[in-house]
């Protein structure tokens, strides 16, 4: 549905983007319209970067009743795929943004585009060079020395148009010519000595096939498409900034129907997401995968938005992060524990609760029958009411962590130690007597003993310091868990020039197999999040099988930036 002309700006909090769109339409610009887009280029999967774009460009959107295009910028052919396109479709509409019927491509414009630039040629706007790549380098100049004009820039108007057509029919190779706007070689800003516009492209397109063998270049093909849309505020980051002028100058020297273009957009500008221990080049980000160095796009490890969700990610912990980072004018770098803090505050409301062993050592209370099994009442949610309890199976023989027990404790070891006893979660007071080694030395089974008057509940009377979980033997399900790190060593992973991809974690994924889980999570659909007490939160991996379920490690229960911003040393963004 259309937008409301003259929409009022959300009482919501605002950002200095917000703040431009409301004046504007204070002012009556554009109509009183608002309408955004996203356009991503389809040459590798979305990250969290983009994650920050897509909610800026719809929420501007749906702030002021306007609307948010899905465009593609499909004007590389060497490096896009279709599978890249389907990709950032379901990544989208994952987040939870709908663009409704208003999906392009760059690509649906190729004829119009190309008709301007015969166009530009006839009003002496554009001309054919024939100079090497290399060529066009030297003739650029330097920051502090002005470019010289090619040999070719008063190259006559039907030569140029003629070398044009010939390029569009294939006759020449990649490199051999490019199409260059005439504006100013000696211009103080680098973009506007007489950009490319068009260059050679032998290479079938995943939309168009072999119809061109000319592709325009994303300074000349996105302002036309911002136009051609009737885009009012094209929303780019800051490395656009220096290339807001010649996306002017290709609206403002382009003679159209009036039909034709819908507006006259303006670009504005803002910070990207920088997050530590994190790169977020899609070059980079391809070359890990083509290496091999993760398993692919959606490796849990990877910052790609197909990776945070199989990590068991929610699309509103997401969306909170880009929030509370905000926007701004000037590059900064997000703390990672930021996002992690953001996604632990959402899962635990979210996230059923449940019993996980991870590394099992089992234990054996001798004092309990050993063919009874009772149930116990377990919490399910303690921030959600709704979500009830549930029973767990108690019997004789239990696994705990291994961790839990140590035989020569230090002081204030508060778990299971000869002679001590613990609380088991919801049920009784444990004690241990006994210890049981194989011929290495390595413990195999502790021999306990329990209080019968102690289960756990209003009731109860005794109380112990500390509190381990557990799972009954009879009644655990096997699962292999992944526990994920960060993908990078250092903070800042190019630092000093260097490559990235010389600093990756060895640690960053540890394969636990053989853990012991509450029965009733084998059958755990995949996608499913779950808090596992006192380890943290997990997800159900799609490598899972029936009866051999996968689970992925999405963060840990320590939040470091909670303890940080408590502590004053450092606050949110």
């Amino acid at each position: 549905m259309d937008s409301e002309a003259g929409a009022a700006a959300p009482a919501a909090s605002s950002d200095f983007i917000r703040e431009m769109v409301a004046e504007d339409l204070r002012a009556g610009k554009h109509g009183g319209r608002v309408h955004t887009r996203f356009p991503p280029e389809p040459n590798g999967y979305l990250h969290i970067g983009h994650a920050k774009a897509i909610c800026l460009n719809f929420g501007v959107a749906a702030d002021f009743s306007g609307l948010c295009n899905l465009r593609f910028d499909d004007t590389n052919p060497a490096r896009e795929d279709i599978e890249y396109v389907e990709s950032i479709e379901a990544d989208v509409r994952w987040l939870g943004f709908d663009w409704e019927r208003r999906m392009f491509y760059a690509s649906d414009y190729f004829e119009l585009i190309y008709g301007y630039a015969e166009q530009l040629i006839r009003d002496g706007k554009a001309y054919v060079d024939s100079l090497t790549a290399d060529e066009i380098r030297e003739y650029r100049g330097t920051l502090t020395e002005p470019g010289r004009n090619s040999p070719y820039r008063e190259r006559a108007v039907e030569e140029s148009l003629d070398l044009l057509r010939r390029m569009r029919n294939g006759e020449f190779p990649d490199g051999a010519h490019v199409l260059r706007a005439k504006i100013d070689m000696a211009s103080p800003n680098m973009n506007m000595r007489d950009p490319t516009l068009y260059r050679i492209r032998h290479a079938a397109h995943h939309r168009t096939g072999d119809a061109w063998r000319i592709y325009p270049t994303y300074d000349y093909a996105h302002p036309i498409s911002d136009a051609l849309e009737g885009i009012t505020h094209s929303i780019c980051t800051l490395e656009f900034e220096d290339h807001r002028p010649l996306y002017d100058w290709c609206v403002d020297n382009l003679r159209v129907a009036a039909s034709e273009f819908k507006s006259k957009p303006q670009q504005i500008e803002f910070a990207r997401l920088n997050l530590s221990f994190t790169i977020m080049s899609k070059r980079k980000l391809l070359a890990l995968v083509e290496q091999k160095l993760v398993t692919g796009w959606d490796d849990p490890r990877m910052p790609t938005i197909a990776g945070l969700r199989r990590r068991g990610y929610t699309p509103e912990a997401i969306r909170d992060f880009c929030a509370r980072i905000g926007v701004a004018k000037k590059e900064n770098v997000i703390d990672m524990a930021l996002l992690e803090h953001t996604v632990r505050e959402d899962l635990n409301k979210r996230a059923p609760r449940a019993m996980a062993v991870l590394r099992p050592v089992t234990v054996v209370i001798e004092n309990y029958p050993e063919d009874r099994v009772e149930e116990v009442e377990a919490v399910n949610n303690p921030e959600d009411a709704s979500a009830g309890t549930r029973k767990l199976p108690f019997s004789r023989t239990l696994f705990i962590e291994r961790e839990d027990f140590m035989e020569t404790p230090p002081k204030k070891f508060f778990r299971l130690a000869p002679g001590t006893e613990v609380r088991l979660r919801y049920a009784y007071i444990l004690k241990c007597e006994r210890v049981i080694k194989d011929a290495s030395g390595t413990i195999t089974e502790l021999r306990c003993t329990y209080d019968p008057d102690s289960l756990n509940g209003p009731t109860a009377t005794r109380r112990v310091k500390g509190t381990i979980h557990w799972v009954s033997a009879a009644h655990a399900a096997d699962a292999e868990l992944r526990l994920y790190d960060r993908l990078f060593q250092s903070a800042d992973p190019g630092e000093g020039g260097q490559d990235p991809l010389t600093d990756l974690n060895p640690d960053s994924l540890d394969r636990v197999t053989g853990a012991k889980l509450e029965l009733a999570l084998a059958a755990a659909a995949p996608g499913s999040r779950f808090q596992f007490e006192r380890q943290g939160y997990f997800c159900v991996d799609p490598d899972s099988r029936q009866g051999k379920p996968v689970f992925n490690r999405t963060v840990t229960l320590k939040d470091s930036w909670a303890k940080i911003t408590a502590r004053g040393a450092q606050t949110t963004p």
